[in-house]
């Protein structure tokens, strides 16, 4: 008789406990264990819990293979979900194997799991683990299927191809949201507060294991409800028409003010704040150094030359690297739409900048389209103040339009989804990538499900507070994805390519190539351990199957992306999983965290314009200024999500924070330190250079980046 030590850990969730009775069965190379109850006198498997138990087996089983575990009824309750954190076996010799789970099981079912140590299935030769491998992904591509939200999209998870979710104790934001009874006969309804409908059939329908956990959906909701529902008590909610005074804005969140925001508030309107927040702001993206300026905007020496000095030109700055450009021109096309009964409109200008000599980054001039002419006019720094400011606010706007629609939601959260679904569909939990990018799935797809629910969808926040409204959006990601480039994914080659590597006080970029230089470091060291050739990183056909499907389903297929269809070497992998990371978490937090701290003052990031862009010079006034900025409840529903999407979740897991041990060999857990000790002297560099600016750039700092796309 051989004898097993079972030790089960049942995660420290809140209702992480179950009621239903659990057995298990061990399998090993010379046999296999009979079912045998897991069952001690008092509770089993409470929340938090960790026991023990013996299994009783005719004789030994040799190198254990599999367990497999029973979740059945218990007397006359009902279905108890549980989550299971990990069980550990010791064999009679004295071999311990961990069993990683860290998954909720709901229903009555029965779920295998495999030893802790990563193979790839080209190291995988027992017809047993290769056919538990098949199940597998076989399970997983039923349960995650693609679905075509718009034409020129990546490709989405389908949510309805989940069971409705059942009213228990579960933790979607769906069943723990108070809503009003107001709703129409899709079943859409409305928070409180919020005047945009909630598609809430679309998040009846999500697996517990990648929804919004208890704590997040509760903080979400504290957020949410008490912002909105101050709104709607001053009448900020309901009010339609112009800001009778700028002053009047600063009101808004007058309890929710921030070091940045009251800095925005104060230099909003100055030129060198201005050229500031294309290195530091929300969207650090989009200068290209000039080396000649383009035909389509026909700036003159004579033009600028108040602003570049007596003993400076235009060309000779331009040859020394000088010279910036902002370009636009995915906005020029772009649909427009009515907001409260009134049209709205969008520019797609083009802004040059120069670094002058106190290394200031200033706007040189500004042309609102894209051809000029002479209802084109260049609108300069020696402009009236009026005329200038509404020039410069005008960028903003489409600064705003295209971060939120492309840099933000495109470029993190939408492809962030494709890269999550391809690895949940086509790499078994054993897979060494699939343990290394799971936690940078975490809350993507319930995140954004969320957003397709509330912002995306007809009469959602999108319509009621964009220039663009929904259709807009779906107009500026679709091209936005047909231009975007394994170069622009990739922040080495994207500094490089847009000209940008010795510009000063480019904090995004300084910080953004510490972090990304850590991830390479630490993916190198995991790639190596389990990819020790080209060979085995060609060989492993389920690798090749998550690379070719978020090619076909992130990019479309498009060759013209540069983006890889097949990796043949390990360093190919290296660059893929290292892009992948940083764009699931750092990148994520450079251009979402800040969006309440330059957005709060809404002249700095207007989301709409009510009048068209200027044709002509000397027209602009205060009056004519504040009749163009949005009216007082659209500028509120914008503040609003700028607030929600800009706080700091209640369980976040910083970036190199891994509770869930899914690696349990002593290689890539060296690893792992190693990239958190990494990860800690960078964030010390970080806050002793925050402590000489004026303004701190902290959205890059290791422990305020969350590991994934979660908010």
């Amino acid at each position: 008789m051989a004898v097993y030590s079972v030790c089960v850990t049942t995660g420290p969730y809140l209702m992480a406990g179950t009621l239903d009775n659990i057995s298990v069965t061990l399998l090993g190379t010379c046999g296999e264990s009979p079912k045998q109850r897991l069952d001690r006198l008092g509770r089993d498997f409470a929340t938090g819990s960790v026991q023990k138990y013996k299994v009783r087996c005719p004789a030994e089983l040799g190198e254990l293979l599999l367990l497999r575990l029973y979740k059945e009824r218990y007397a006359f309750f009902p279905k108890d979900s549980w989550y299971c954190s990990f069980i550990c076996v010791k064999a009679p010799d004295g071999t311990c194997t961990q069993f990683p789970c860290y998954q909720w099981i709901e229903g009555y079912c029965t779920v295998e799991l495999r030893p802790g140590t990563a193979t790839t299935i080209c190291q995988d030769s027992l017809p047993l683990l290769l056919d538990h491998r098949r199940r597998e992904l076989q399970s997983r591509q039923e349960c995650y299927r693609w679905k075509v939200y718009a034409p020129g999209f990546p490709g989405i998870i389908d949510v309805s191809n989940f069971e409705e979710m059942e009213t228990d104790k579960k933790f979607a934001l769906t069943k723990t949201a108070p809503c009003t009874d107001q709703g129409d006969s899709s079943g859409n309804q409305y928070l409180p507060g919020f005047p945009m409908k909630i598609d809430f059939p679309s998040l009846l329908h999500m697996d517990p294991n990648i929804r919004y956990s208890a704590t997040k959906t509760v903080s979400l909701l504290f957020n949410a409800i008490p912002a909105s529902l101050g709104m709607k008590l001053r009448g900020l909610l309901d009010r339609k028409g112009s800001w009778k005074k700028l002053d009047d804005i600063r009101n808004i969140f007058w309890c929710h003010k921030t070091v940045t925001s009251e800095y925005v508030t104060k230099h909003w309107c100055e030129d060198p704040f201005f050229g500031y927040q294309y290195l530091n702001g929300v969207n650090p993206v989009m200068l290209h150094c000039l080396s000649s300026l383009p035909s389509k905007l026909p700036v003159t020496n004579d033009m600028v030359a108040p602003s570049l000095g007596p003993d400076t030109c235009l060309q000779t700055e331009l040859e020394r690297g000088n010279v910036f450009l902002a370009d636009y021109w995915i906005l020029e096309e772009a649909p427009v739409h009515c907001l409260n009964g009134r049209q709205q409109y969008v520019a797609a200008p083009l802004c040059l900048l120069w670094l002058n000599p106190q290394g200031a980054l200033v706007p040189l001039a500004i042309q609102l389209s894209q051809n000029p002419g002479p209802q084109s006019p260049i609108f300069l720094p020696t402009d009236s103040y009026w005329d200038w400011l509404l020039a410069k606010t005008w960028v903003r706007n489409s600064e705003f339009l295209v971060h939120e629609h492309n840099t933000h939601f495109l470029c993190t959260h939408l492809l962030c989804e494709a890269f999550s679904m391809a690895t949940l569909r086509q790499l078994p939990l054993c897979h060494p990538v699939y343990k290394l990018l799971l936690p940078h799935t975490r809350y993507t797809l319930q995140v954004n499900t969320i957003a397709r629910a509330t912002l995306l969808n007809p009469d959602g926040l999108v319509d009621h507070v964009t220039s663009g409204g929904r259709q807009g959006l779906l107009y500026l990601i679709s091209t936005g994805l047909a231009h975007f480039t394994y170069t622009d994914f990739c922040l080495p080659d994207s500094l490089r390519a847009r000209g940008v590597l010795t510009i000063p006080n480019y904090h995004y970029r300084d910080d953004g190539l510490k972090i990304w230089a850590a991830i390479q470091s630490f993916v190198s060291e995991i790639v190596g351990y389990y990819y020790p050739s080209d060979t085995s990183v060609q060989r492993d056909t389920e690798l090749q199957a998550w690379v070719g499907e978020i090619f076909a389903q992130a990019f479309l297929g498009r060759e013209s992306s540069g983006f890889p269809q097949r990796l043949c070497t390990p360093g190919e992998l290296v660059k893929f999983l290292t892009a992948i990371i940083f764009n699931c978490s750092a990148q994520h937090a450079a251009v979402n965290s800040g969006q309440h701290d330059f957005g709060a003052w809404m002249p700095n990031t207007p989301s709409s314009m009510r009048q068209p862009p200027p044709q002509t010079k000397g027209t602009a006034t205060l009056e004519s200024y504040l009749d163009t900025l949005p009216e007082v409840n659209v500028t509120c529903n914008n503040l609003l999500l700028f607030w929600l999407v800009s706080q700091e979740p209640k369980d976040q897991r910083p970036l190199g924070t891994y509770p869930d041990q899914h690696f349990t060999e002593e290689a890539p857990r060296r690893s792992i330190a190693a990239f958190q000790n990494r990860l800690a002297q960078i964030s010390q560099e970080i806050r002793e250079r925050n402590q000489g600016l004026v303004l701190p750039y902290a959205y890059l700092d290791p422990p305020v980046i969350e590991n994934s796309v979660s908010i």
